[in-house]
């Protein structure tokens, strides 16, 4: 049994991903703004709600891992994500700010929470885009997303790097398309192959086993362009 970080459950590849770990034994720390009903359930499962891009409200991870969980994280999965589809010119300051607030401010606030209470064998997975890879299909629209999720890339790699020596592994899941309410919000009509639940049966075998093959690695998991 291991202790599972995960944030934005509420809905889509997050909220699978909680149900599976939680199904399959281990204890859960679901992290989002709203709490499902069927989460807050589940006895494996503690909901947290908060607004993990204001990080005086991280205090609360802190404050539960080291009354609930022994001060042991074994597996934290940065999933939440913000994703603002306008076009360059019309993007604001405060869109960019909103966008990188989730995608990379929040993951490394996450992280330094988190890192305390990890040990070797431990594993921190991103969830990224296959807009943020060097050289991949970019979209109209996509700037301050694509751009984001390039930078929680080679801030895997460079914490890797840095913690390599305690045995805490960093790596990335470069996501293509899937059928998420997200997708849909941005892109209206766009059917993509692979559901949430599909994709968390990914995540949830390389978050448990990834580390053992992989460090400050980036993973491309996408079968289609985009």
């Amino acid at each position: 049994m291991k202790n599972i970080i995960i944030t934005g459950t509420s809905r889509g590849i997050g909220y699978e991903s909680a149900l599976l770990f939680a199904e399959s034994g281990h204890q859960v720390l679901a992290i989002s703004r709203k709490a499902p009903k069927t989460l807050m359930e589940n006895p494996n499962i503690t909901c947290l709600t908060i607004d993990i891009s204001k990080p005086e409200e991280l205090a609360e991870v802190e404050r539960f891992v080291k009354q609930s969980w022994n001060e042991r994280v074994d597996v934290l999965i940065h999933n939440a994500g913000s994703l603002i589809n306008k076009p360059f010119e019309h993007l604001t300051a405060k869109d960019f700010q909103n966008v990188y607030a989730v995608n990379v401010f929040a993951v490394a606030e996450l992280t330094k929470v988190c890192i305390p209470f990890m040990a070797k064998g431990s594993h921190v997975v991103t969830i990224s885009s296959m807009g943020g890879i060097q050289g991949s299909m970019k979209f109209s629209g996509l700037a301050a997303y694509s751009s984001s999720k390039g930078a929680v890339i080679t801030l895997s790699e460079l914490l890797a790097e840095e913690y390599k020596e305690k045995g805490i592994a960093f790596n990335v899941l470069a996501l293509g398309a899937v059928n998420t309410e997200m997708l849909q919000e941005a892109f209206p009509g766009y059917a993509a192959l692979l559901s949430a639940k599909e994709m968390a049966d990914y995540i949830f075998n390389f978050a448990l086993t990834g580390n053992k093959y992989f460090n400050g690695k980036v993973l491309q998991v996408s079968s289609t362009t985009p």
